[in-house]
């Protein structure tokens, strides 16, 4: 079982910056890729970003992508993600995810075996 603590969320204004961090107890998250993914109010579960084990692989959505920065240490069983020239649009809950072995760029929910509890980002206009 691997548990997973996002944290570093908050209030920012429009064109500010947050970073999340994720850190994982139970196992190591050396072996799990991770992503990222968000849920606005009233809308689908999004996916924002993954990133292989080694961290050598990173993907990201359209709407993210040279923004934010999905990162890791597998030293101290944490990932991570930038969030830079944020949006009033990236308000939401933010979610971290580990699996065993993604498909594609690791955007399908369902690949994920071990879920955060999701920390609000919430960004003001």
């Amino acid at each position: 079982q691997v548990q997973l603590v996002e944290s570093g969320g908050g209030l920012v204004q429009a064109g500010g910056s947050l970073r999340l961090s994720c850190a994982a107890s139970g196992r190591s998250l050396s072996s799990y890729a991770m992503g990222w993914f968000r849920q606005a109010p009233g809308k689908e579960l999004e996916f924002v970003a993954a990133i292989s084990w080694t961290g050598g692989s990173t993907y990201y959505a359209t709407s993210v992508k040279g923004r934010f920065t999905a990162s890791r240490d597998n030293a101290k069983n944490t990932v991570y993600l930038q969030m830079n020239s944020l949006k009033p649009e990236d308000t939401a809950v933010y979610y971290c995810a580990a699996s065993v072995q993604i498909t594609g760029r690791g955007q399908r929910d369902d690949d994920y075996d071990y879920w955060g509890q999701g920390t609000q980002v919430t960004v003001s206009s």
